[in-house]
């Protein structure tokens, strides 16, 4: 064993050395930006840790988009949805094979590109809850919506133009840096949640909790036998072998294996459950006998396939004028629940792996990370499939110490290789995969701790945030949510101070979090030329007023000395290279008031 380390110790060391190393910034290289702790090896476990945990994607996305019928003709008078016409099923299935194609492919190439592009360990593939949206509300269940298939493409199409278009002007950087920091670390936690929700229910977990007619949530974890056609538990709740399977093999050994920084935990549990499951005629069986099941085991037994695109390639429609205001709806829906879903997405996984700027609220090669994913988009829709997005599902890659784009390119290269052995990848079963997200979210809501809880102006609208990216089950509308209340509450704070002449004000206003609308860092490149044209500097001359400097002071001089936000400190251990917060105590944080005091007094 202690020969093996010494080997996996010497070629981390020959590879970080090398020019490979020194592209990816690793360890060792010698550039004057490599990243400690970044090692080969440990960025290609990472990497198959991400790839485990999202691969159900493979399955999932193609069985939610073949239900919108994609471009199959539906003839029958009298069933508008073809539900028993022979030959439109055999249709669908080919269509199916199609998406499970097109899932790994573009899922393959997004993940190796935004990697070697902007080294950050995030991958990308077909999005879970706009893919639904796609097909259940726009196109509609085989065909039934308002917008056909391919003018959904073309609007999934557009939208990733009009994406690259504001990454490019620099609009979706700075409207991040915008965001209050409250709000950035809840979106953080609030995935986290999230991440274990999704963990949690049945489609792509274990099959603990399920919706319910009296309730939002229920307990579920019953076989498939005693759910009904809402999914919800008839009876035999909490005795389903697959989801005790999925908790003691894929959660508490895990989570023992991690207590004793073993680098492959994740890895373990989900290769573990999936073996046990794949034998017939057990009872955690992922192949029961039923014509599902029957059909997922010949597909299976296939084990190594490759499937060309015959279907789905190209099936853009651009006449638009069909439906108008439908298409532009579809648009507009697809814009700018994205454009919050995966800049948050991206935002919170930087911060995750430690790399966002305290100073700017930015991480390295965001213009270029924002735009991939802008052609990620539009380059999916030519695949066939709904929206392309960073996954939540790469904090666990970032957990097991993934820290570069290495990671990112691994996870993308598995899905090249799920291309041509889909039969495997896609059956690994939801409930291997389930405690792994759950165990994830656990690690993402550290950062609560880091919330600003002293100012009710910042707590609860982080709350907010908190609590509605898993009960809408939507990134997006939890961080509308956040915003919203935010900007409503501390408006009328605002204004209650104007109009009171700073008479009333809150009790604990001085623990405010800073924040201005003047965010820190460069504005976007075509407001820096307007300025320079007008002769406008970034600067602000020394005789400004008090609100002038109050309000321009810079992030990392005000904010970083008061905020609870800016006192954490992203450490990894160096075992696993997991992230952690370490915080000073409530009762050494400086007032912004004291801060700024302070730093009059030693000015003059």
């Amino acid at each position: 064993m202690e020969a093996f380390r010494d080997a996996c110790e010497n070629l981390n060391d020959l590879v970080g050395k090398s020019t490979f190393g020194r592209i990816f910034r690793l360890e060792g290289c010698g550039h004057e930006k490599e990243i400690k702790k970044a090692r080969f090896l440990t960025e290609i476990r990472a990497g198959l840790t991400t790839f485990f945990t999202m691969a159900y994607i493979i399955a999932v996305n193609a069985s939610v988009l073949t239900d919108s019928g994609a471009n199959c003709v539906c003839n029958d008078t009298k069933d508008p949805t073809c539900a028993n016409d022979a030959d439109y099923n055999q249709c669908l299935l080919e269509i199916n094979r199609d998406l499970v194609t097109a899932t790994a492919g573009i899922a393959a190439m997004t993940s190796c590109l935004f990697g070697f592009l902007t080294n950050l360990p995030v991958a990308f593939a077909p999005g879970m809850g706009l893919n639904a949206y796609f097909a259940y509300q726009v196109v509609g269940y085989h065909g039934t919506g308002p917008v056909s298939y391919g003018m959904a493409l073309a609007a999934v199409f557009i939208e990733g133009w009009i994406f690259l278009f504001l990454s490019l002007i620099g609009m979706r950087q700075w409207l991040v840096r915008l965001i209050p920091t409250s709000i950035k670390l809840a979106s953080g936690a609030g995935i986290g949640l999230l991440l274990s929700l999704i963990g949690l229910s049945g489609s792509a977990g274990i099959g603990a909790i399920s919706a319910s007619s009296t309730d939002p949530l229920d307990l579920a974890g019953c076989p498939s036998e005693y759910l009904d056609s809402f999914g919800e538990c008839t009876s035999h709740k909490m005795r389903s072998p697959t989801m005790w399977l999925g908790i003691f093999m894929g959660g508490i050994l895990t989570a023992y294996l991690m207590s004793y920084r073993v680098k492959s935990a994740f890895i373990i549990g989900i290769l573990l459950v999936s073996i046990i499951s794949w034998p017939r005629d057990t009872a955690v069986t992922y192949f029961p006998h039923t014509p599902t099941g029957d059909s997922m085991f010949e597909f299976f037994k296939h084990v190594a396939t490759f499937r060309p695109i015959q279907h789905t390639l190209n099936a853009i429609d651009w006449q638009v004028l069909h439906a108008p205001g439908q298409f532009a709806l579809a648009l507009f829906t697809f814009l700018y629940v994205d454009i919050l879903d995966c800049t948050g997405t991206l935002y919170s996984m930087a911060r995750f792996c430690g790399v966002v700027d305290p100073e700017s609220g930015d991480f390295p090669r965001s213009t270029l990370a924002y735009c991939t994913d802008a052609i990620s988009i539009s380059v999916g829709s030519l695949f066939g499939t709904s929206s392309v997005t960073a996954f939540i599902e790469s904090g666990a890659g970032i957990a097991e110490g993934g820290k570069t784009g290495l990671t990112a390119i691994t996870t993308g290269l598995c899905f090249l290789i799920s291309v041509f052995f889909a039969p495997i990848f896609a059956s690994i079963p939801p409930y291997a995969t389930g405690c792994t997200l759950v165990l994830v979210g656990c690690m993402m809501a550290k950062q609560i701790g880091a919330i600003n809880w002293r100012y009710v102006g910042d707590a609860v609208p982080a709350f907010v945030t908190l609590i509605f990216m898993p009960f809408s089950y939507s990134i997006a509308y939890g961080l509308i949510a956040g915003l919203m209340t935010y900007i409503v509450l501390n408006t009328l704070i605002y204004i209650t101070k104007l109009v009171s002449g700073g008479r009333i004000v809150p009790e604990d206003e001085d623990y405010r979090d800073y924040w201005t609308y003047k965010p820190g860092g460069n504005p976007p490149w075509f407001i820096r030329i307007f300025k320079n044209r007008s002769g406008v500097t970034h600067n602000e001359p020394k005789e400004a007023s008090l609100h002038s400097q109050i309000t321009e002071e810079p992030i990392k001089s005000a904010a970083s000395e008061f905020s609870r936000a800016s006192h954490e400190q992203w450490v990894y251990d160096k075992d696993i290279g997991s992230p952690h917060v370490e915080e000073r105590q409530l009762s050494e944080m400086p007032s912004p008031r004291n801060v700024y005091l302070s730093k009059q007094s030693s000015r003059n």
